[in-house]
């Protein structure tokens, strides 16, 4: 059996968003080969993994699905300047396959340790509205929750910040263009630069990403009919933990006044965990024994950690090998030396976490 029989079997699972079935399937039928005392599909279609029946409880939550485009299966001689050995190509092998396969295989070297029981989740829709992590939210209460995504096999993630997105539309009626009037599309361009001014505000004194507001206008399309004309912008923004969803909304209202504003998607506040926790102790530990030296990351987009951990409000982290540079793109590989240092890491932190 090789090291990488989960890695490269998860992967070959085309999963986007949506079509996660057969890859859920197939993750529980690996669990169930690897000696996990049960596996099963869960009412949200999550696949789940249950390894030992203690009291405490340490849940492992990744994502099983994948954004669209299937990148064809192969392993290759790593192409990076420090490369050794192979890379696995594959969608899905960074974000955020690889991590939770990671998250698989390391369970299983722990194996069942007493009074403790290891609850590993595949995880479906995260590319989406992360409806399986909604629902996991609910049925589970962990001492410890470690969330997967790709950050490296030698750093931490602490924080994923929140986001945020709006329908601006702004309508004027029909008018001669040699009047002189302020048409929609002009209006709609003077709404969007008040709004990027008070941003650009908000960011002055602010030193890293992840305290600033991260705006985005990702459409603008513009319409008319006989007697009206409206222009339309898609505006997104990243949060940082000290602005909420309901505080940006409520200043996007200011700022636009009594133009039409529509809230897109379900938005998602930002999260950061506490960086002085047994958990996060337990990591350092483990990084330092494959002979790494642990960073922390704070991460300007969002995971699961932001659906799940204001509902467990236990100590948590992310972990995951793989380059989330490599994420969604048309290359997308992760290395397989890399991986097996993340097995590695994340088994020798749960050894200890469990630890009497």
């Amino acid at each position: 059996m090789s090291d990488f029989d989960t890695l490269i079997g998860l992967v070959s699972q085309y999963s986007p968003s949506g079509q996660e079935r057969g890859a859920v399937e197939w993750l529980v039928m690996r669990m169930k080969s690897l000696g996990y005392d049960d596996a099963f599909i869960d009412d949200a279609g999550n696949a789940v993994g249950v390894m030992g029946k203690g009291p405490k409880q340490v849940v492992l939550l990744g994502h099983i699905d994948t954004v669209p485009g299937e990148i064809a299966i192969s392993l290759t001689p790593d192409p990076s300047p420090e490369g050794i050995g192979e890379v696995l190509y594959g969608r899905g092998s960074v974000d955020a396959k690889g991590p939770l396969a990671c998250f698989v295989d390391a369970v299983a070297k722990v194996g069942v340790r007493d009074r403790w029981q290891f609850v590993v989740i595949g995880a479906v829709e995260e590319e989406r509205e992360s409806e399986g992590a909604r629902f996991v939210a609910a049925q589970y209460q962990p001492d410890f929750a470690i969330i997967g995504e790709p950050n490296q096999w030698d750093r931490i993630a602490l924080g994923y910040k929140g986001s945020a997105w709006a329908n601006i539309t702004v309508k004027r009626g029909q008018a001669h263009t040699a009047s002189g009037e302020q048409t929609a599309a002009e209006a709609a361009v003077e709404v969007w630069l008040k709004i990027k001014a008070y941003v650009d505000s908000f960011n002055t004194d602010k030193q890293k990403l992840f305290t600033k507001l991260l705006l985005t206008l990702r459409e603008m399309e513009s319409d008319s009919n006989d007697f009206e004309q409206s222009a339309r912008l898609k505006v997104g923004v990243r949060l940082p933990v000290d602005v909420s969803p309901k505080d940006w909304y409520k200043k996007l209202e200011e700022i636009v006044g009594a133009v039409e504003i529509e809230r897109i998607g379900v938005a998602i506040p930002a999260w950061e965990c506490e960086k002085n926790t047994r958990l996060v102790r337990t990591f350092l530990s483990g990084i330092r024994s494959q002979g790494g030296e642990p960073r922390f990351v704070y991460k300007t987009g969002t995971a699961d950690l932001n659906i799940v951990a204001p509902v467990w409000k236990c100590p948590a982290v992310v972990y995951g090998p793989g380059d989330s540079a490599l994420d969604h793109t048309p290359n997308e590989y992760i290395s397989l030396e890399e991986y097996k240092k993340a097995v590695d890491v994340l088994s020798d932190a749960l050894a200890k976490l469990v630890k009497s």
